[in-house]
């Protein structure tokens, strides 16, 4: 097995795991390095505040702690991974309800993750932005 096919099989399994359990952190926290770049679209906007840039594993905590809180996982499919190399973008679909509001936002996603020495470094998440805040208003 390639170190790219290797790196597909894990989050295969860790994005399998993600959406049994609807949205447990557990599921990521062993995949991370201690210090990893973390990033995410919506970069701590208001309503989406949790997005903020994390440095670190133990700071990626609090990214999921404030998904938890204010989101509910619906549905998380990943159709496609794409590797070279360390990277592996994983092409997909999710739908989360706002906690406070209500509302649903159904959204295409797009993850790109970089492997290290078997570990996560960084993470970059992208989706429509729009249609995520919208739902996070009242």
């Amino acid at each position: 097995m390639t170190p790219e096919e290797k790196n597909v099989a894990i989050l295969r399994d860790a994005y399998s795991k993600w959406a049994e359990t609807k949205g447990d952190a557990n599921v990521w926290m062993s995949l991370l390095a201690d210090h990893v770049a973390w990033g995410s679209l919506a970069d701590g906007r208001p309503g989406m505040e949790f997005t903020q840039p994390r440095a670190s594993k133990e700071e990626v905590i609090g990214y999921f702690d404030g998904l938890a809180e204010d989101w509910s996982m619906e549905f998380y499919h990943i159709n496609e991974y794409v590797a070279q190399g360390g990277r592996v973008v994983a092409l997909g679909e999710c739908s989360w309800t706002n906690r406070r509001t209500g509302n649903t936002a159904t959204i295409p996603k797009v993850d790109v993750w970089m492997f290290e020495d078997g570990k996560v470094t960084q993470f970059m998440e992208h989706y429509d932005t729009h249609t995520v805040l919208n739902a996070a208003q009242e």
